[in-house]
């Protein structure tokens, strides 16, 4: 038997990059998956396509994540195809404008803070009460190195990261007595679409990380995956309010 056969992931931001990889991982060990996206539909039901080939159930859903409506009619037609929800990955998020802080707005801080937490904050108050009925459940954000460290023209995404940690800590207590586990994954530099924009930012990011990681690699959305599986299994019983670094060793993400 699959690890997660018979439970229901809802993955949020999982057309692409380290939510997608986090949706085929599930997938792969025989969860029914929820794929959310935002705009394009085309690479979600992409990925629903691949995880159905793993013999696994999926479905996706638009939902804007920062939008209270949006987010209770994803989790009402979660429960209305699979019967129930057991585990809640907060991967949606967001760089945001990157730049000197005297360049950005109140729209591009609302922007950040709206994808990168608020919609944390909304996917659990609409999963919760589904985790409690069933007596267990787990609960997985998404942090980033930044949210232990600074970062030079990301001061908005850093606050948002830091404030992942703190909601993943707070929420620990909380729900951990209700047998419902949360812990936060904080990648390091993770090679995707949005590792690209980056790197036309700041050209040679890629290279120059690399030489600072003693593994000698980016992450790639797979690692993360792994991390997110295992936080989700019986194994991880009691990780409850951990921030888990997963970096390959380079703690400096600096470019």
């Amino acid at each position: 038997m699959k690890r997660f056969e018979n439970e229901t992931v809802l993955v949020t931001g999982s057309s692409y990059g380290i939510g997608k990889g986090i949706a085929l991982g599930f997938g792969k060990e025989g969860a029914n998956v929820v794929v959310n996206y935002s705009k394009s539909e085309a690479p979600a039901l992409e990925t629903v396509s691949e995880i159905k080939k793993y013999g696994a159930n999926a479905i996706a859903v638009k939902a804007n994540v920062a939008k209270a409506d949006e987010v209770k009619a994803m989790v009402d037609k979660t429960i209305s195809e699979f019967g129930s929800i057991d585990i809640l990955v907060n991967n949606a998020g967001t760089n945001g404008k990157i730049a000197p802080i005297e360049e950005l707005t109140e729209d591009d801080y609302d922007h950040i803070m709206d994808t990168n937490v608020k919609s944390m904050f909304l996917c659990v108050v609409n999963v919760v009460p589904y985790l409690l009925k069933n007596g267990k459940g787990r609960i997985i954000n998404m942090g980033s190195v930044d949210s232990f460290v600074g970062d030079e023209n990301f001061s908005v995404y850093v606050t948002s990261k830091g404030a992942a940690a703190a909601f993943t800590r707070s929420l620990s207590l909380e729900l951990g007595p209700k047998n419902i586990t949360v812990n936060a994954i904080c990648p390091g530099f993770v090679d995707t679409p949005s590792a690209d924009i980056i790197e036309k930012i700041y050209p040679g990011a890629k290279e120059s990380t690399v030489k600072r990681i003693p593994r000698g690699r980016l992450l790639i959305p797979a690692d993360i995956a792994n991390l997110a599986l295992f936080l989700a299994s019986d194994d991880a019983d009691m990780i409850n309010g951990a921030c888990v670094l997963i970096d390959g060793g380079n703690i400096n993400n600096i470019f």
